[in-house]
């Protein structure tokens, strides 16, 4: 025992504890010895069976805080008490009801169970709400517990036999088939230092929840405290919150700051996964707030009305579960009426499991990973239960392949972060992602996502596009494969284009246009497609088939065309001249201006691209020893005609090479750099 204790004190979480019992209140106080263990225990069994009593002799606190309660020996709600280990750490242990009307309350109490004492009483043995509430905790995912035979003073040992095989019966198949089976009597104390061993030794082999991570508490409880204002509670189920944070309510729209923190009545500095935790809220009414909400860190959570799940119905439902039926949908602390839409199925037979889409009625709060518990809407019988996998962006259709194939993928990811975000990214393979969105998808920091997206960068699946873009490569490779086609229909529409202008691709691939921007971007630098000035695309190296005779009339245009660098004749005078017809000659033009050759300054005006660099040249070399020019000055400079040396200088001064000032211009000496050298 030593040991166990031992083990515990050292894995214990984060605040040292003692306390003093005094007639009205436990009030404890903060030491350096004692600490809470960030795992909580809960009760489970039928109505009556004394839940609530063993959890009182466990604790020394009675569980039943409402009136009600008390008068009627019946727990309604939730009842919360920490027992002292007897290393002076604090544990949690919820009481759940019992009574099959407050089903809901019990499923708010056991999502946050890490170990399960259920009871069971002799003298009544195993009951409709026994099996319910076991159920219910394999549902939840509940995977330790301790068997308690309680009221033994009751019964004699021919029928406390019995009760133990009952039960040993019961449970063979579930969580709890190895469970130890202890008996004892709330009423006596008869076994009570046993049972408190037994929990004690489970919990020193349970790993304490980790503290990491984005903040998320389901809230249980709402009220006013006389002096403090809004007060909150629940179980954490990640990550940590300190005094002064500042923490969102959904569904909604409630911000508010941390003012203060309780754990099992210890006024704290910080919170954390795994134990019992009141909040005092700054700027939120308590009257706008209600249990099922959810308290988190701003920005990671968004409320939904569609859900996917993986769904197992329970083995002995009398009827299957049928597609589009409506169901009550319990998960933490809410609760709602939706439709039940299979995806792979259109009946789900007792026992059988499935995925689905679960459509609500109102908005919810889950994350990746929740376990959910499914009842029906009347009369009101648990079904089956099973784990959310995603937020759904639409609905989704029964019978797809892909849609299947979707939600599989992310059922079969769950248990690992980096496949689950693969399994994201596939979903959205054209499109453009960014931290800040994946983790709101994952429910986990941003500094986590980026991570695991350098990981996936690492082995050539990602690519970051900087200014926090990321991309699928296999996005990239499909939509440069739907590029690549738009702009081969596009050559064979016109045998003598080589370059297509971005918008008309845009038209062509239907993608979003952030993506297809990133995916040309990504293109150009990998140089598998290049840019050319007006926004037009070419393949790189990409020549055209032209018939012999044609590609004598290109050679022959293009010679032309260096032999008058700052003048051509109209085409109509050139056709004649080189011997070809005016419509190849303007077949021909527009294959160079493709091809970024020729750039057109008019409607009637070409230049060759290795021209206006001439020009550019020129004039610089000017304007070094002769100071800013006038248009004049620079038609005598080129040797050209205004009809030549107006365009020409309009578009240096657009393109940046030239700044004109009144009557003049001057070169921007700082831009020669750029220019490609002589050839």
């Amino acid at each position: 025992m030593l040991e166990q204790n031992r083990a515990i004190v050292k894995r214990a979480g984060l605040y040292f504890l003692s306390f003093s019992v005094d007639p009205q209140i436990w009030r404890i106080s903060l030491s350096t010895h004692d600490s809470i263990f960030g795992v909580v225990v809960g009760t489970a069994g039928h109505i009556d069976h004394g839940k609530s009593s063993l959890v009182r002799r466990l604790t020394g606190i009675d569980p039943d805080r409402l009136p009600e309660e008390k008068d009627r020996g019946l727990t309604i709600d939730l009842g919360f008490a920490p027992m002292k280990l007897p290393g002076g750490e604090l544990v949690g242990i919820i009481d759940v009801p019992g009574h099959e009307k407050f089903i809901r309350n019990m499923v708010a109490g056991a999502s946050g169970i890490d170990l399960v004492v259920l009871v069971v009483a002799a003298d009544d043995s195993v009951m409709p709400q026994t099996l319910e509430h076991l159920s219910i905790m394999t549902l939840l995912g509940v995977q330790r517990g301790i068997i308690a035979i309680n009221k033994i003073d009751l019964v004699d040992e021919e029928m406390l036999e019995l009760v133990e095989e009952e039960i040993r019966e019961t449970v063979a198949d579930t969580f709890l088939a190895d469970a130890p089976i202890l008996k004892v009597s709330a009423e006596t104390g008869e076994g009570i230092e046993v049972l408190k061993e037994e929990v004690i030794s489970a919990i020193a082999e349970l790993p304490a929840k980790e503290s990491g991570g984005v903040f998320r508490l389901p809230i249980q409880r709402v009220f006013s405290s006389k002096g403090h204002g809004t007060v909150i509670t629940g179980v954490p189920v990640s990550g940590a919150v300190e005094k002064d944070d500042r923490l969102e309510i959904l569904p909604g729209d409630h911000k508010g700051r941390v003012r203060g923190l309780q754990a099992y009545r210890v006024t704290v500095d910080r919170a954390r996964a795994g134990h019992s935790t009141a909040i005092n809220l700054a700027d939120v009414n308590y009257k706008d707030l209600t249990r099922g909400m959810v308290a988190a860190t701003p920005g990671y959570f968004r409320s939904t009305e569609m859900i996917e799940v993986s769904l197992r119905a329970l083995p002995g439902l009398a009827q299957p579960l049928l597609h589009r039926m409506s169901v009550r949908f319990l998960q933490g602390t809410m609760e709602a009426v939706g439709r039940l839409y299979l995806l792979d199925c259109t009946r789900l037979e007792p026992g059988d499991e499935a995925v689905a889409q679960i459509r609500l009625e109102e908005p919810v709060v889950v994350a990746p990973g929740d376990r959910f518990v499914l009842r029906q809407t009347s009369p009101m019988i648990t079904l089956g239960g099973g784990e959310i996998l995603d937020r759904s962006r639409w609905r989704l259709k029964t019978g797809k392949d892909f849609v299947v194939e979707s939600v599989k993928r992310k059922m079969s990811a769950l248990d690992s972060p980096l496949d689950y975000l693969r399994s994201l990214l596939r979903d959205a393979l054209l499109e453009l992602h960014t931290t800040e969105e994946l983790s709101r998808r994952m429910t986990v920091t941003r500094d986590q996502v980026s991570e695991y997206l350098q990981q996936l960068v690492e082995v050539e699946e990602v690519s970051a596009l900087g200014g926090d873009r990321w991309m699928l490569n296999e996005g990239t490779r499909m939509a440069g494969e739907r590029i690549g086609a738009a702009i081969e229909d596009a050559f064979r529409k016109d045998p003598y284009r080589v370059s297509v202008k971005a918008l008309e691709i845009r038209d062509k691939v239907h993608l979003e246009e952030s993506f297809l921007d990133a995916v040309f971007e990504k293109l150009i630098s990998e140089n598998r497609l290049q840019k050319l000035p007006g926004g037009r695309l070419i393949l790189p190296g990409f020549v055209p088939p032209i018939p012999k005779a044609e590609k004598k009339a290109l050679d022959s245009y293009r010679a032309y065309l260096k032999e008058h660098f700052f003048a051509a004749a109209r085409n109509e005078d050139l056709a004649e001249e080189l011997g070809t017809s005016v419509s190849l000659l303007t077949k021909l033009q527009s294959l160079l201006v493709d091809r970024g050759e020729l750039v057109r300054l008019t409607p009637d005006v070409v230049l060759l691209q290795e021209a206006i660099e001439e020009a550019v040249r020129r004039l610089a070399a000017h304007h070094e020893t002769s100071g800013p020019f006038t248009a004049a000055e620079a038609k005598d400079l080129l040797g050209t005609t205004r009809k030549f040396a107006i365009p020409l200088l309009e578009h240096l001064d657009k393109t940046g090479w030239t700044r004109r000032r009144e009557d003049k211009r001057e070169v921007l000496i700082e831009k020669l750099a750029n220019l490609p050298p002589v050839s």
